[in-house]
């Protein structure tokens, strides 16, 4: 008898045990959740996030210090680029800030969030940061394809930006977004579109005021392959400034034609495949006025 009740209470304990591993397993055994949930959920937060800033119906922002980045800058149609004091100053002053209402299209990448939105001839790309679970921005950048083009580059030997830049990594995967952008800018040189193309994102848009609308991957790898058609010519490097949140990349440049006015250039870079490919590029002619200040 006694052995029974000792063997009955091996058995409970045995039984509460095997319970007690099944919870635990079973935690860390539940199904995922469907990464797209999340991608949604983050879709929408941008989204309100940069209605709450921006469908303010008057030329000014609904922005603060709080909603800003550190890095902060903000480039009109004439290429003029404003810090974050300075345009929380032209905030404040109540100055008037060209804003458009068009149409959105909006995309989250890991801690990144692209707004990119345009009416007419006017583009405008936003770009924001998640930082500790609140967005940011970290880039508003404006390019109208109305303004007067800069001159064409005629770099035919591209020394710069093809074969050296002035610009030193400070990670591994700066320098292979460099590597990525000179192989980009010799294969422009080349009219080469199978090189261009193979570091270049399938949703590749890009948008100059060298240019009198925007062009596609498809459209761009057709104009490389005939010499006769212009585009977006490869403009030596006068510096750059990168920031990286994990496998994607902003880049901003100032770029200086041979022959013309200078640039402002934004590009977006995603690491795919153990591959930088260029997804997004703006660039805004910096008119003379501008530089003069």
């Amino acid at each position: 008898m006694v052995g029974m009740k000792a063997a009955l209470k091996n058995l409970r304990v045995n039984l509460s045990f095997a319970v007690a591993i099944a919870s635990v397993v079973g935690i860390f055994c539940l199904k995922p959740a469907d990464p797209s949930a999340y991608a949604a959920d983050d879709d929408s937060s941008l989204l309100q996030t940069d209605h709450a800033a921006f469908a303010t119906g008057n030329s000014l922002p609904a922005l603060n210090d709080t909603m800003l980045d550190q890095n902060f800058t903000w480039t009109d149609s004439s290429g003029n680029t404003r810090n974050k004091s300075e345009i929380l100053e032209a905030i404040g002053s109540r100055k008037h800030l060209a804003l458009i209402t068009g149409r959105i299209d909006a995309h989250v990448h890991g801690q990144v969030g692209l707004i990119r939105e345009n009416t007419d001839k006017v583009y405008v790309l936003r770009v924001w940061i998640k930082r500790a679970s609140r967005w940011r921005l970290l880039i508003y950048h404006t390019v109208s394809i109305a303004v007067p083009p800069s001159a064409g580059s005629n770099n035919e030997h591209c020394e710069n930006p093809c074969n050296r830049v002035p610009f030193h990594p400070r990670s591994a995967d700066q320098r292979d977004v460099i590597h990525a952008y000179q192989a980009v800018e010799r294969a422009v040189t080349a009219h080469d579109s199978a090189a261009w193309g193979s570091h270049i994102a399938d949703e590749f848009f890009a948008v100059t005021s060298n240019s009198d609308r925007p062009v596609d991957k498809k459209t761009r790898m057709a104009g490389l392959d005939n010499r006769k058609v212009g585009g977006i010519a490869p403009f030596p490097l006068v510096s750059a400034r990168m920031f990286e949140f994990g496998d994607t990349m902003v880049m901003t440049s100032h770029q200086q034609p041979l022959h013309g006015l200078p640039l402002h250039v934004t590009r977006v870079w995603f690491k795919r495949n153990n591959a930088w490919l260029e997804a997004y590029s703006y660039q805004t002619t910096i008119q003379r006025d501008v530089t003069s200040r």
